[in-house]
């Protein structure tokens, strides 16, 4: 829990804010944001396939395979998360921030691909009993709800400045002070992390995968590649409704206050369904629950679009139910990658933890790379006015295409991964429950 409590302290900044910031802090285009983002989730993406790779073929030290990463790179990862929001970069001319954003954040996403994939890889290990690793997704996911949920409340209340105007800007100085209690708590979260975990299940590799093999596994194993499509959809969901959920209640509810609840619903509906996903998955299986969760999502995305609702505090309601259906997904993903983890060894004979993650996360950097790219363009192309004063006045056209803009992309990229999970993704509670029959067999031999 603790592990990805501190992931989205620093993720719930970067990932919702950090656009906002560089286009009313920074005064940068939404069009070269947009490339930033494409960019680096790209280069990230890779890096997370040789990261995990590279903690599979470690060495298995007492600590286990993957904790040590966790202990050496939550130095750096914590450092670069501040270094994004350096307050003098106001100063720079125009060529020198867009320098700046560009190394900046193609270092971090790499030193985040250093610690989220040996973490994320680490839950395989802990433990081989299905209702442990069902316990694991769900706590993991709360610590990431609390993380977020806090993020998404807190900082839309802090980032603002009133201007000699009376009006309220985004301050880059806020933002500052504010990356820097982030990166505390996920630093002190990410050694508790280290501390209280033991890796159980510690498989010593005695032979070679081969680089051929070991991507043809990987691409006949139909449960990962399904996998991959459908998190995909839901990361670029998730990330662009962090971004557009900013927007929208920033220029067209005009309401910090609601924005702060919108974020909070982000996360926070994960902590609400969190003491029914075991259950959930015990009694229906992680495919079946999903399916009807995100179809209603999506469905309820769209009549919100059709009603065109002007008052923020309706809109809330309707959003914090709709935000359920993909919480639960969030909520039970991770429990399907150590599934698909078995499923791999089932096929295969090759128990390969961090490059499945990895593979799995490669396909959440495409999502964010395509989202980051998205989100920006999409900004261009409405005729969104960039500032470096906390924020231009933006259009009636320009904010009624924001609205459209949340409500269609969480309808389509849900409606999608809806249909994946249907017709595609094969492991159904049955099935699950016969791969973990067999994998008991072999690794008691």
């Amino acid at each position: 829990m603790f592990g990805d409590l501190g992931n989205c302290f620093i993720l719930g900044l970067v990932n919702s804010f950090l656009m906002i910031y560089y286009t009313n802090v920074l005064g940068i285009a939404g069009g070269v944001v947009g490339i930033l983002f494409l960019t680096a989730r790209i280069i990230d993406a890779f890096a997370d396939v040789t990261v995990g790779r590279l903690a599979d073929v470690a060495k298995l030290t007492d600590a286990g395979r993957f904790r040590p990463w966790i202990r050496r790179m939550k130095y750096p990862f914590c450092l670069i998360a501040i270094i994004l929001f350096l307050p003098f970069v106001n100063s720079f001319p125009m060529a020198g921030k867009v320098a700046y954003i560009f190394v900046t954040y193609l270092i971090y996403g790499i030193f985040l691909s250093t610690i989220n994939i040996p973490y994320g890889s680490m839950a395989s290990a802990i433990s081989s009993n299905p209702d442990d690793r069902a316990s694991l997704s769900t706590f993991r996911s709360v610590g990431s709800a609390i993380g977020g949920a806090t993020t998404g409340f807190l900082i839309p209340i802090l980032m603002y400045t009133t201007a000699a105007n009376g009006r309220q800007v985004v301050s880059g100085m806020r933002f500052f002070f504010i990356a820097i209690a982030c990166a505390g708590i996920a630093f002190v979260a990410y050694n508790v992390t280290y501390h209280l975990t033991t890796e159980r299940v510690q498989v010593e590799k005695t032979e070679k995968v081969s680089a051929k093999d070991l991507v043809k596994g990987l691409f006949t194993n139909r449960a990962l590649m399904s996998l991959v499509v459908a998190d995909l959809f839901v990361v670029i969901n998730q990330i662009l409704s962090g971004t557009t959920t900013t927007y929208l209640f920033n220029d067209y509810f005009h309401n910090k206050q609601a924005m702060s609840i919108a974020l909070l619903f982000t996360y926070g509906t994960v902590v609400v369904l969190a003491p029914f996903a075991t259950m959930l998955i015990k009694k229906f299986g992680k495919r079946e629950a999903s399916i009807v969760a995100l179809s209603i999502s999506s469905v309820l995305y769209l009549i919100m679009y059709f009603l065109h609702i002007r008052n923020p505090w309706v809109y809330l309601v309707l959003l914090f139910i709709a935000t359920l259906g993909a919480g639960l997904f969030n909520l039970m993903v991770w429990a399907f990658i150590t599934d698909v983890i078995d499923y791999h060894q089932y096929l295969t004979g090759f128990r390969e933890d961090g490059t499945v993650y990895g593979v799995n996360s490669f396909a959440r950097k495409v999502g964010q790379a395509l989202a980051g790219g998205i989100g920006g363009f999409m900004l261009q192309i409405i005729g969104y006015r960039s500032s470096s004063t906390g924020g231009a006045v933006q259009s009636l056209a320009v904010e009624n295409r924001i609205y459209g803009l949340a409500n269609l992309i969480p309808f389509a990229c849900l409606a999608i991964a809806t249909l994946i999970l249907a017709f595609w993704y094969p492991l159904t509670k049955k099935k699950i429950d016969h791969v973990d029959a067999e994998l008991a067999k072999i690794n008691k031999q």
